[in-house]
């Protein structure tokens, strides 16, 4: 009996939306060695999107809130004892870089930018900005030959929610033609304003009933916004859901908005319909939906602003905040056609 070539870590220590777009790799690497052993790590909270997925062998955890750099160093006594044929990062930070510049792997591959990069075998460009989606830049990592746009002869990223999972979201998805809205972000510059979201409510057929998902930091703001509405049929999911579960839910949904932010790229792992709404980031960044029925919503207003940068901030730097509330509903709306 052949034994199984040497395994494959993939580190991505980021937030959620990045470990869900670090799937693709995990998909690329199943359709082109299988016979491989892969194991992720990610940081501790994140581990349930992996849950029970049929490519991991296991999940490494790095508790970066509890004795971060403590843990950091077992974590790197952990891969050498562990002798990964190969470890690629999908970070550009040191403490990832470390971690595989040092595991002693015989392949240690990672982007140019990060700092640790001279101690990989390997060095790939990390460019942003030029429409690229992240999800090719990963996967150029293990194919650098890889050309063409996320979902044009590459791998995308794929969630598995459990049998669990399903039955939670499966007596929700029976109620009747449904909406899901995530209205939250962690970035204010990267969340579409409460009032907007009341107009969408108030713009959205009274007979759908509207579902608005969230973690337990949303369950305030997701609770404000039912109450709100006005509307007995909005329900908020808010915290009561996991990943996995809302996933599900997204699924089956008529249209599920979102901002540019972790429930986007949950549509896109299960193929959900979705419209992202962009404030102040922009979709050329390379983070946008990869959903077959996908919609992105921006200001049509130019805007010297914008993007005011990658990620977002905690309050507009301009003070007017026009990349959001220059938005339209009927932008909105528009995806649902003739409903």
């Amino acid at each position: 009996m052949l034994a199984s070539p040497p395994a494959t870590l993939l580190i991505q220590t980021a937030f959620i939306g990045d470990v869900i777009l670090m799937t693709a790799l995990l998909e690329h690497l199943h359709g082109t060695e299988p016979a491989t052993p892969v194991d992720v790590l990610v940081r501790r909270g994140n581990e349930g999107l992996l849950a029970g997925h049929p490519y991991v062998r296991q999940v490494l955890i790095w508790d970066k809130k509890h004795r971060k750099y403590a843990a950091l160093w077992q974590l790197l006594l952990q891969i050498r004892a562990a002798r990964y044929g190969r470890v690629a990062t999908l970070q550009r930070f040191a403490s990832t870089g470390f971690l595989t510049a040092f595991s002693r792997a015989p392949e240690r591959i990672g982007f140019a930018k990060n700092p640790l990069s001279r101690f990989f075998t390997r060095r790939e460009p990390h460019v942003i900005g030029d429409g690229t989606h992240e999800v090719i830049r990963n996967l150029r990592l293990l194919a650098p030959s890889l050309q063409g746009a996320a979902g044009e002869h590459a791998a995308l990223p794929r969630l598995y929610p459990s049998a669990a999972d399903e039955a939670a979201a499966a007596p929700l998805a029976a109620a009747g033609p449904y909406v899901c809205i995530a209205p939250t972000s962690v970035w204010f510059t990267k969340q579409y304003p409460e009032a907007k979201w009341l107009e969408l409510l108030a713009g959205l057929p009274a007979h759908w009933r509207v579902y608005l998902l969230g973690g337990p930091p949303d369950v305030a703001a997701c609770a404000r916004l039912a109450a709100a509405s006005g509307r007995p049929e909005v329900s908020s999911l808010a915290g009561k859901l996991s990943l996995l579960a809302s996933a599900a839910l997204m699924r089956g949904a008529v249209m599920n908005y979102v901002n540019d932010s972790a429930p986007m790229h949950l549509c896109s792992a299960v193929g959900a319909p979705v419209t992202a709404i962009f404030c102040s980031t922009v979709p050329a960044f390379g983070f946008g939906p990869l959903s077959p029925v996908s919609f992105v919503v921006q200001t049509s207003e130019a805007l010297p602003c914008r993007p005011c940068g990658l990620h977002g901030h905690g309050a507009c730097p301009q003070g007017h905040f026009r990349c959001a509330h220059t938005i339209e509903i009927t932008q909105l709306l528009a995806p649902l056609g003739g409903e």
